[in-house]
Protein backbone atom coordinates (compact mmCIF):
# COMPACT_ATOMS: atom_id res chain seq x y z
CA UNK A 1 0.00 0.00 0.00
CA UNK A 2 1.03 3.65 -1.05
CA UNK A 3 0.26 6.82 1.41
CA UNK A 4 -2.53 8.81 -0.16
CA UNK A 5 -1.02 12.20 -1.79
CA UNK A 6 -1.93 15.40 1.11
CA UNK A 7 -2.55 18.43 0.14
CA UNK A 8 -2.57 22.01 2.61
CA UNK A 9 -5.94 23.16 3.25
CA UNK A 10 -5.42 26.64 1.38
CA UNK A 11 -4.07 24.62 -1.48
CA UNK A 12 -7.06 22.55 -2.11
CA UNK A 13 -9.40 25.24 -1.34
CA UNK A 14 -7.95 27.47 -4.67
CA UNK A 15 -7.72 24.65 -6.89
CA UNK A 16 -10.33 22.46 -5.36
CA UNK A 17 -12.23 22.14 -9.44
CA UNK A 18 -8.63 21.09 -11.10
CA UNK A 19 -8.40 18.45 -8.04
CA UNK A 20 -12.02 17.13 -8.85
CA UNK A 21 -11.56 17.27 -12.11
CA UNK A 22 -8.74 15.31 -12.15
CA UNK A 23 -10.05 12.05 -10.41
CA UNK A 24 -7.10 11.57 -8.02
CA UNK A 25 -7.84 10.57 -4.54
CA UNK A 26 -6.39 13.07 -2.10
CA UNK A 27 -6.38 14.04 1.72
CA UNK A 28 -6.58 17.62 3.02
CA UNK A 29 -5.83 18.00 6.54
CA UNK A 30 -8.10 20.68 8.69
CA UNK A 31 -10.38 21.12 6.64
CA UNK A 32 -13.06 21.36 8.74
CA UNK A 33 -10.73 21.77 11.89
CA UNK A 34 -12.26 25.26 12.53
CA UNK A 35 -15.69 23.76 12.76
CA UNK A 36 -17.54 24.21 16.33
CA UNK A 37 -18.37 20.11 16.44
CA UNK A 38 -14.81 19.19 15.50
CA UNK A 39 -13.51 21.56 18.20
CA UNK A 40 -15.82 20.42 20.96
CA UNK A 41 -14.41 16.75 20.03
CA UNK A 42 -10.98 17.54 20.39
CA UNK A 43 -11.97 19.25 24.04
CA UNK A 44 -14.37 16.85 25.22
CA UNK A 45 -16.12 13.68 24.36
CA UNK A 46 -19.21 14.07 26.62
CA UNK A 47 -19.23 17.79 25.76
CA UNK A 48 -19.02 16.65 21.96
CA UNK A 49 -21.85 13.78 22.63
CA UNK A 50 -23.93 16.15 24.54
CA UNK A 51 -23.54 18.92 21.74
CA UNK A 52 -24.98 16.53 18.94
CA UNK A 53 -27.76 15.31 21.62
CA UNK A 54 -28.90 18.66 21.67
CA UNK A 55 -28.88 18.70 18.00
CA UNK A 56 -30.51 15.71 17.18
CA UNK A 57 -34.13 15.12 15.98
CA UNK A 58 -36.06 12.87 17.75
CA UNK A 59 -37.35 11.24 14.80
CA UNK A 60 -36.21 7.42 14.74
CA UNK A 61 -33.38 6.18 12.40
CA UNK A 62 -31.85 2.68 11.10
CA UNK A 63 -28.44 1.21 12.72
CA UNK A 64 -26.69 -1.58 12.33
CA UNK A 65 -26.23 -4.33 15.30
CA UNK A 66 -22.81 -6.26 14.88
CA UNK A 67 -21.93 -8.86 17.11
CA UNK A 68 -18.65 -8.33 18.96
CA UNK A 69 -17.33 -11.55 16.97
CA UNK A 70 -17.13 -9.70 13.95
CA UNK A 71 -14.56 -6.90 14.57
CA UNK A 72 -17.02 -4.34 13.57
CA UNK A 73 -16.90 -5.73 10.07
CA UNK A 74 -19.90 -5.34 8.04
CA UNK A 75 -20.78 -8.42 5.80
CA UNK A 76 -22.28 -11.57 5.08
CA UNK A 77 -22.96 -13.93 7.02
CA UNK A 78 -21.25 -17.89 6.19
CA UNK A 79 -23.68 -19.04 3.85
CA UNK A 80 -23.81 -15.47 1.57
CA UNK A 81 -27.82 -15.87 2.00
CA UNK A 82 -27.85 -12.82 4.26
CA UNK A 83 -25.72 -10.42 7.04
CA UNK A 84 -23.91 -10.54 9.76
CA UNK A 85 -26.06 -7.49 11.16
CA UNK A 86 -29.51 -7.13 12.03
CA UNK A 87 -30.98 -3.34 11.77
CA UNK A 88 -32.42 -1.87 14.89
CA UNK A 89 -34.49 1.43 14.96
CA UNK A 90 -33.81 4.23 17.30
CA UNK A 91 -33.30 7.90 17.72
CA UNK A 92 -29.88 9.71 17.65
CA UNK A 93 -30.25 10.46 21.51
CA UNK A 94 -30.52 6.50 21.76
CA UNK A 95 -27.45 5.88 19.97
CA UNK A 96 -25.76 7.84 21.61
CA UNK A 97 -26.70 6.47 25.09
CA UNK A 98 -25.70 3.10 23.44
CA UNK A 99 -22.17 4.41 21.99
CA UNK A 100 -21.38 5.41 25.98
CA UNK A 101 -22.41 2.09 27.18
CA UNK A 102 -20.34 0.14 24.64
CA UNK A 103 -17.44 2.11 25.76
CA UNK A 104 -17.95 0.03 29.14
CA UNK A 105 -17.62 -2.93 27.87
CA UNK A 106 -13.93 -4.76 27.29
CA UNK A 107 -15.02 -6.40 23.80
CA UNK A 108 -18.37 -4.32 22.57
CA UNK A 109 -20.58 -5.09 19.89
CA UNK A 110 -20.89 -2.74 17.23
CA UNK A 111 -23.46 0.15 16.71
CA UNK A 112 -23.43 1.29 13.08
CA UNK A 113 -25.42 4.50 11.45
CA UNK A 114 -24.30 5.06 7.91
CA UNK A 115 -25.93 7.24 5.26
CA UNK A 116 -27.71 9.21 7.19
CA UNK A 117 -29.32 12.71 6.12
CA UNK A 118 -27.91 15.51 8.52
CA UNK A 119 -30.69 17.98 7.40
CA UNK A 120 -33.49 15.63 8.27
CA UNK A 121 -31.72 14.49 11.89
CA UNK A 122 -29.46 17.18 12.54
CA UNK A 123 -31.08 20.12 11.07
CA UNK A 124 -29.28 22.64 13.42
CA UNK A 125 -25.60 20.95 12.58
CA UNK A 126 -25.42 22.46 9.12
CA UNK A 127 -25.58 25.54 10.08
CA UNK A 128 -23.36 25.72 12.70
CA UNK A 129 -20.83 23.88 10.77
CA UNK A 130 -20.18 25.04 6.82
CA UNK A 131 -18.09 23.64 4.37
CA UNK A 132 -17.51 27.15 2.43
CA UNK A 133 -16.77 24.85 -0.78
CA UNK A 134 -18.40 25.53 -3.90
CA UNK A 135 -19.65 21.90 -4.60
CA UNK A 136 -22.60 21.20 -6.82
CA UNK A 137 -25.88 20.41 -5.18
CA UNK A 138 -24.34 17.93 -2.71
CA UNK A 139 -25.84 14.85 -0.83
CA UNK A 140 -25.05 15.57 2.79
CA UNK A 141 -24.71 12.49 5.29
CA UNK A 142 -23.81 11.62 8.84
CA UNK A 143 -21.62 8.30 9.42
CA UNK A 144 -21.45 7.30 13.10
CA UNK A 145 -20.22 4.35 14.78
CA UNK A 146 -18.04 3.11 18.16
CA UNK A 147 -15.84 0.77 15.76
CA UNK A 148 -16.57 -0.39 12.01
CA UNK A 149 -15.34 -1.30 8.87
CA UNK A 150 -17.13 -1.05 5.74
CA UNK A 151 -15.86 -3.28 2.99
CA UNK A 152 -14.12 -1.78 -0.24
CA UNK A 153 -16.66 -0.59 -1.93
CA UNK A 154 -17.30 2.14 -5.26
CA UNK A 155 -19.69 4.80 -5.12
CA UNK A 156 -21.01 6.85 -8.84
CA UNK A 157 -21.12 10.70 -6.98
CA UNK A 158 -17.74 12.07 -6.20
CA UNK A 159 -17.49 12.15 -2.28
CA UNK A 160 -15.66 14.85 -0.28
CA UNK A 161 -15.12 12.71 3.57
CA UNK A 162 -14.30 14.95 6.78
CA UNK A 163 -14.11 13.32 9.98
CA UNK A 164 -15.04 15.06 12.85
CA UNK A 165 -14.65 12.62 16.36
CA UNK A 166 -12.70 9.64 16.08
CA UNK A 167 -9.74 8.25 14.28
CA UNK A 168 -10.49 7.17 10.62
CA UNK A 169 -8.26 4.76 8.28
CA UNK A 170 -9.01 4.92 4.47
CA UNK A 171 -7.87 2.12 2.24
CA UNK A 172 -8.36 2.86 -1.69
CA UNK A 173 -8.03 0.74 -4.82
CA UNK A 174 -8.02 2.63 -8.67
CA UNK A 175 -11.24 1.46 -10.46
CA UNK A 176 -8.85 -1.14 -12.68
CA UNK A 177 -8.37 -2.83 -9.98
CA UNK A 178 -12.20 -4.62 -9.99
CA UNK A 179 -10.93 -7.95 -11.27
CA UNK A 180 -8.29 -7.90 -8.44
CA UNK A 181 -10.45 -7.39 -5.74
CA UNK A 182 -12.63 -10.29 -5.80
CA UNK A 183 -16.19 -8.18 -5.30
CA UNK A 184 -19.26 -10.31 -4.48
CA UNK A 185 -22.58 -10.55 -5.70
CA UNK A 186 -24.83 -7.62 -7.62
CA UNK A 187 -27.98 -8.19 -5.78
CA UNK A 188 -27.29 -8.69 -2.50
CA UNK A 189 -25.65 -6.25 -0.85
CA UNK A 190 -25.23 -4.88 2.55
CA UNK A 191 -25.95 -1.17 1.94
CA UNK A 192 -26.75 -1.11 -2.40
CA UNK A 193 -22.91 -1.30 -3.12
CA UNK A 194 -21.41 -4.48 -3.91
CA UNK A 195 -18.36 -4.83 -2.07
CA UNK A 196 -14.96 -6.76 -1.97
CA UNK A 197 -15.28 -10.32 -0.32
CA UNK A 198 -11.39 -9.77 0.75
CA UNK A 199 -11.09 -9.10 4.10
CA UNK A 200 -8.35 -6.44 4.40
CA UNK A 201 -7.20 -6.83 7.76
CA UNK A 202 -5.80 -10.70 7.45
CA UNK A 203 -6.40 -11.17 3.67
CA UNK A 204 -6.91 -15.00 2.23
CA UNK A 205 -4.25 -14.70 -0.21
CA UNK A 206 -4.41 -18.52 -1.10
CA UNK A 207 -8.46 -17.78 -1.87
CA UNK A 208 -7.95 -14.40 -3.58
CA UNK A 209 -4.30 -14.61 -4.76
CA UNK A 210 -4.95 -11.83 -7.60
CA UNK A 211 -5.32 -9.77 -4.22
CA UNK A 212 -1.82 -8.82 -4.28
CA UNK A 213 -2.03 -7.12 -7.35
CA UNK A 214 -4.68 -4.85 -5.72
CA UNK A 215 -2.28 -4.47 -2.67
CA UNK A 216 0.41 -3.02 -4.56
CA UNK A 217 -1.57 -0.55 -6.75
CA UNK A 218 -3.83 0.34 -3.57
CA UNK A 219 -3.77 4.02 -0.98
CA UNK A 220 -3.98 4.04 2.59
CA UNK A 221 -4.03 7.25 5.00
CA UNK A 222 -5.26 7.88 8.46
CA UNK A 223 -7.79 10.68 9.36
CA UNK A 224 -8.10 12.77 12.50
CA UNK A 225 -10.62 15.24 13.56
CA UNK A 226 -11.03 18.39 11.12
CA UNK A 227 -9.15 16.16 8.16
CA UNK A 228 -10.68 15.48 4.81
CA UNK A 229 -10.28 13.02 2.12
CA UNK A 230 -11.24 13.23 -1.85
CA UNK A 231 -12.73 9.87 -2.79
CA UNK A 232 -13.27 10.24 -6.76
CA UNK A 233 -16.45 8.85 -8.41
CA UNK A 234 -15.89 4.87 -8.92
CA UNK A 235 -12.76 4.44 -6.65
CA UNK A 236 -12.79 1.17 -4.50
CA UNK A 237 -12.71 2.32 -0.67
CA UNK A 238 -12.88 0.51 2.65
CA UNK A 239 -13.62 2.52 5.39
CA UNK A 240 -12.61 1.62 9.23
CA UNK A 241 -14.13 3.72 12.15
CA UNK A 242 -11.64 3.87 15.06
CA UNK A 243 -12.97 4.94 18.49
CA UNK A 244 -15.73 4.84 21.01
CA UNK A 245 -17.70 7.60 19.06
CA UNK A 246 -16.37 8.38 15.59
CA UNK A 247 -18.23 10.92 13.55
CA UNK A 248 -17.34 11.38 9.64
CA UNK A 249 -20.19 14.26 7.14
CA UNK A 250 -19.45 13.43 4.22
CA UNK A 251 -20.54 15.45 0.42
CA UNK A 252 -21.75 13.48 -2.48
CA UNK A 253 -21.58 15.15 -5.85
CA UNK A 254 -21.98 15.17 -9.38
CA UNK A 255 -21.46 16.91 -12.41
CA UNK A 256 -24.74 19.89 -12.02
CA UNK A 257 -25.45 19.40 -15.33
CA UNK A 258 -25.83 15.66 -15.75
CA UNK A 259 -27.01 15.38 -12.25
CA UNK A 260 -30.75 15.24 -12.34
CA UNK A 261 -31.54 13.62 -15.26
CA UNK A 262 -29.12 11.13 -16.51
CA UNK A 263 -29.84 7.46 -15.38
CA UNK A 264 -28.29 5.61 -12.21
CA UNK A 265 -25.61 3.66 -13.62
CA UNK A 266 -25.39 0.46 -11.13
CA UNK A 267 -29.20 0.07 -12.82
CA UNK A 268 -27.88 0.24 -16.21
CA UNK A 269 -25.35 -2.44 -15.21
CA UNK A 270 -28.11 -4.94 -14.17
CA UNK A 271 -30.41 -4.46 -17.38
CA UNK A 272 -27.20 -4.99 -19.59
CA UNK A 273 -26.29 -8.32 -17.68
CA UNK A 274 -30.22 -9.31 -18.35
CA UNK A 275 -29.59 -8.24 -22.33
CA UNK A 276 -26.07 -9.30 -22.83
CA UNK A 277 -24.64 -11.98 -20.42
CA UNK A 278 -26.24 -15.14 -22.02
CA UNK A 279 -25.44 -14.11 -25.40
CA UNK A 280 -23.16 -16.35 -28.13
CA UNK A 281 -19.68 -14.96 -28.33
CA UNK A 282 -19.98 -13.60 -31.34
CA UNK A 283 -22.64 -11.28 -30.43
CA UNK A 284 -21.40 -10.29 -27.02
CA UNK A 285 -18.38 -8.87 -29.45
CA UNK A 286 -20.47 -7.26 -31.41
CA UNK A 287 -22.63 -5.29 -28.88
CA UNK A 288 -19.45 -4.53 -27.30
CA UNK A 289 -18.56 -2.51 -30.44
CA UNK A 290 -22.01 -0.58 -30.18
CA UNK A 291 -21.56 -0.14 -26.79
CA UNK A 292 -17.68 1.41 -27.75
CA UNK A 293 -18.93 3.21 -30.19
CA UNK A 294 -22.06 4.69 -29.03
CA UNK A 295 -21.70 5.11 -24.97
CA UNK A 296 -18.32 4.82 -24.35
CA UNK A 297 -16.44 6.75 -27.59
CA UNK A 298 -15.38 10.27 -26.43
CA UNK A 299 -14.98 11.36 -29.91
CA UNK A 300 -16.99 14.32 -30.57
CA UNK A 301 -17.22 14.55 -34.10
CA UNK A 302 -18.51 10.55 -34.69
CA UNK A 303 -22.10 11.64 -35.23
CA UNK A 304 -21.40 14.87 -37.37
CA UNK A 305 -22.56 12.71 -40.28
CA UNK A 306 -26.26 12.61 -38.90
CA UNK A 307 -28.17 16.05 -39.36
CA UNK A 308 -28.24 17.70 -35.40
CA UNK A 309 -31.86 17.68 -35.98
CA UNK A 310 -32.60 13.87 -36.61
CA UNK A 311 -29.49 12.99 -34.20
CA UNK A 312 -32.63 11.85 -31.50
CA UNK A 313 -31.26 10.17 -28.37
CA UNK A 314 -27.89 10.70 -29.82
CA UNK A 315 -27.97 14.48 -29.03
CA UNK A 316 -26.29 15.73 -25.21
CA UNK A 317 -28.49 14.62 -23.08
CA UNK A 318 -30.73 17.11 -21.12
CA UNK A 319 -33.84 16.83 -18.76
CA UNK A 320 -36.60 16.65 -21.65
CA UNK A 321 -34.85 13.66 -23.55
CA UNK A 322 -33.83 12.32 -20.17
CA UNK A 323 -37.35 11.90 -20.07
CA UNK A 324 -38.12 10.50 -23.39
CA UNK A 325 -35.39 7.95 -22.70
CA UNK A 326 -36.83 6.99 -19.73
CA UNK A 327 -40.10 6.46 -21.56
CA UNK A 328 -38.76 4.27 -24.35
CA UNK A 329 -36.90 2.49 -21.42
CA UNK A 330 -40.26 2.38 -19.96
CA UNK A 331 -42.48 1.00 -22.82
CA UNK A 332 -39.31 -1.73 -24.15
CA UNK A 333 -39.53 -2.88 -21.09
CA UNK A 334 -43.57 -4.11 -21.22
Amino acid sequence: MQPLPELPCDAFKQKIDHHIKTAVPLVVRGLVEQWPAVLQAKTSQTGYRDLIARQASSKPLTAFSIAAEHEGRIFYNDRYEGFNFSRVQLTLQAALAQFDALAQQPRPDTLYIGSTNVDHWLPEFGKANVLNLDLPSPTISLWMSNHSVVAPHFDFPNNLACVISGTRQFTLFPPDQLPNLYVGPLDLTPAGQPISLVNLRRPDLKRFPRFKIAQAQGFTALLGPGDAILIPSMWWHQVEAIGELNTLINYWFRDPASADHHGPPLAALQHAMLAFKDLEPNQKRAWQTLLDYYVFNQDPARFDHIPKAARGILNPIDQTLGQTIRSTIRRLLR
